[in-house]
Formats: C-alpha cells, sequence, structure tokens
C-alpha cells in the first residue's frame, strides 16, 4: 500500500470530516475537529490527511496550547487522531504520528501533549505528564492519570526544569473532550 500524507487546506474540511466520523462512528469527534480547524485560538495548528493511493484513510490535527507561567514554551496538542476502520491496525496512525512531530520539530514546538491510550501513545514517545509535573486542562478521570501524556521534541529539552497547567484552545476547553 502506497501511502502519502500531505498538509491540509480549507478545501480539505468535508474529506476531514468524513474521515473523523469514519474513524469513530459517530460524529463527536468530526464536529469537535470541525471546531478547532475554524478557531483562531487553535492556531498555529497542524493538520494532516493521509492517502492510500487517492482515498483519504486518515487524519491527525495538532492545535496550540500553553502551560500557565510558562508563555516562552511552544507547546501543542495531539488530537483527535482518526483512521478510517478499514485502514486501522496497519501503521497509518504511527505514521501520522510521527510525520507531525517531524514537522512540528522543525516548527521549534517544544513539547507535545496527548490524552489517549496508554498502550498506544508511549509507542511513539510519549510519557505520562501527571507525575512530570503538567497538569491536564481539566482533572483527568480517576485511574486513568497516565492517558495524560506528553513528549520533548528536542532531546536535551529540560522536561522537568517546567511544570504547570496546560490550556488549550477555546474549543477545546470543555471538560467533555477531558475524559479519556
Amino acid at each position: 500500500m502506497k501511502l502519502t500524507i500531505r498538509e491540509t487546506a480549507k478545501e480539505d474540511n468535508e474529506t476531514i470530516y468524513q474521515v473523523e466520523q469514519q474513524a469513530f462512528g459517530e460524529v463527536e469527534e468530526a464536529d469537535l475537529t470541525e471546531k478547532l480547524l475554524a478557531d483562531p485560538t487553535a492556531q498555529p495548528l497542524l493538520s494532516l490527511l493521509a492517502f492510500a493511493e487517492d482515498k483519504a484513510v486518515g487524519h491527525i490535527l495538532f492545535t496550540k496550547a500553553t502551560i500557565t507561567d510558562q508563555e516562552q514554551l511552544s507547546v501543542m496538542i495531539l488530537g483527535p487522531l482518526a483512521v478510517i476502520p478499514d485502514y486501522q491496525k496497519k501503521g497509518i496512525g504511527g505514521f501520522l504520528i510521527r510525520e507531525g512531530l517531524r514537522l512540528l520539530k522543525m516548527k521549534q514546538v517544544d513539547l507535545v501533549f496527548v490524552l489517549g491510550h496508554i498502550d498506544y501513545y508511549p509507542k511513539h514517545g510519549f510519557k505520562p505528564a501527571l507525575p512530570l509535573g503538567y497538569q491536564a486542562p481539566y482533572p483527568v478521570e480517576k485511574g486513568k492519570e497516565d492517558a495524560w501524556m506528553v513528549q520533548a521534541l528536542h532531546p536535551d529539552f529540560p522536561i522537568t526544569d517546567y511544570s504547570g497547567t496546560v490550556r488549550c484552545s477555546d474549543k477545546f476547553m470543555r471538560p467533555e473532550y477531558w475524559r479519556e
């Protein structure tokens, strides 16, 4: 399977919506993605589509975030990550993550956060954020604290020198989005 990834444009919004809807089997993530793409406080953002041949099969979104009292840091949040069902478990999600992180590193982003599956994201370099002093925008569900993860994009970044509460874009700052 030939897979290509490219940054999205406004003309891709309908395709993105369809990929998100198919991947999750409902519209909640698709609606959130649509709101995030239009949210000026989510800028700058990075939105990537994955194609198998000419078919859109995956999408990943990274949006701007900040950390309280650490405004000098460049911070992003990963989410949602979507791969349509027929193409899941083929490495496409990992490919989207790696390409997104590579592009963000080139843009001098310091940290990327994600609230996600604790068996999946550590394979891509993420580690629990709470023990490092980074709080999620809303408290993480009891028993799922390790689902709030972070990754420093530069090997010499002093991740333990900082701490604080992550604040994301306006459309993402709703408690229902912060349950794993």
